[in-house]
């Protein structure tokens, strides 16, 4: 049960569909019909392939409960060895994010920061893992939000254990060309300690702290915080520094105030690597942060902070800013292989 794509790559109806939301999450289509393309591919992927073809050819498809005209067409075409029309103006579009940086992309092994449905991506964390692969990384951190982030559903010591075990479970199935890495985005709470206790954040591979609350504090306070966290020995990157919005569907945030100088000093001393976010409503930090960051000699992380896996392809956007600021990739600790990556991230605890 599988067709040829225009380029020669042979592509099932479940990998048609997967691919269609993929590209429509790059491109940030709406939610709600990228999500129609993964359903079907959930509903069809348990059957046996001879009732999938079955279906198709009886035109039985819209039967099945998430399933709808649409992707019922997409998987007939595949059925039938046709390219979709749908994927082919998809596949058209999807060229680099950015412009520059190619090079750096190419260096990058793995992704620091990305969430799952367990907190609030929209994607089982086996979606946000296989797509990873297919992207070619060596590893990807899972890094779910921390408890007191309850509007993103932040994980309890109890539930973040048990999504470990998920973890490994999944590790197992996938073999060893790539790895799930255990992680959090753990909330800096307003005294600069971490919203996660010892104990989980112990087990766990890299850990990204980040300022979601208070964004507005006083510059004073702010900067205390920002460095207590980098001062935790359980901190590894310092998650989108400022926290703005530039643009998107939430507004626009100014960044938050704080003695970038005495924060990225602190970083340098404790080898916390400052997170590049590529996303592009974020641009975190802002160009003359990034190259005060550059000149003090911080370590950097590229990260997509990716919510679906279509947006784990977000890196092309903060390799362009790295290449443009003349970062030196070494620099980069999300270009060092798995086992480099693991040691720095290990060598404080």
């Amino acid at each position: 049960m599988s067709e040829t794509t225009s380029s020669g790559e042979v592509r099932g109806p479940v990998a048609t569909l997967r691919r269609i939301a993929f590209l429509m999450e790059r491109q940030r289509e709406e939610t709600r019909r990228i999500e129609a393309f993964r359903n079907a591919a959930r509903t069809i992927l348990p059957l046996p392939e001879d009732e999938v073809r079955q279906r198709a050819e009886a035109g039985t498809l819209t039967q099945l409960s998430g399933i709808g005209p649409s992707t019922a067409a997409v998987i007939t075409d595949a059925c039938r060895g046709v390219v979709p029309e749908r994927l082919l103006a998809l596949e058209r579009t999807a060229g680099p994010l950015a412009d520059g940086g190619a090079d750096l992309r190419e260096r990058l092994r793995g992704d620091l920061h990305s969430h799952s449905d367990w907190s609030d991506g929209g994607s089982p964390l086996e979606e946000m893992a296989m797509t990873a692969m297919e992207l070619g990384h060596d590893y990807l951190v899972l890094t779910d939000h921390s408890p007191r982030l309850t509007v993103a559903h932040g994980l309890s010591a109890a539930r973040l254990a048990r999504q470990l075990e998920v973890v490994d479970a999944v590790n197992e199935h996938v073999g060893d060309t790539f790895t799930l890495l255990k992680g959090i985005e753990v909330d800096i709470l307003d005294d600069g300690s971490l919203d996660q206790t010892p104990e989980m954040l112990a087990q766990l591979d890299v850990r990204v702290a980040s300022v979601h609350s208070k964004l507005k504090m006083d510059a004073a306070p702010m900067t205390r915080r920002m460095i207590g966290a980098v001062r935790n020995p359980y901190t590894n990157v310092l998650g989108h520094c400022t926290g703005r919005l530039v643009r998107g569907n939430r507004g626009t945030r100014p960044p938050s105030q704080f003695d970038a100088r005495a924060v990225f000093s602190a970083c340098v001393e404790e080898g916390v690597a400052v997170e590049i976010n590529s996303r592009p409503e974020r641009r975190d930090p802002p160009t003359p942060l990034l190259e005060l960051a550059r000149d003090l000699g911080c370590l950097f992380s590229i990260d997509s902070d990716a919510h679906a896996p279509g947006q784990l392809d977000m890196l092309d956007y903060g390799c362009t800013r790295a290449a443009e600021a003349g970062i030196d990739p070494d620099r980069i600790v999300n270009t060092w292989e798995r086992d480099r990556l693991l040691e720095w991230a290990a060598a404080r605890l």
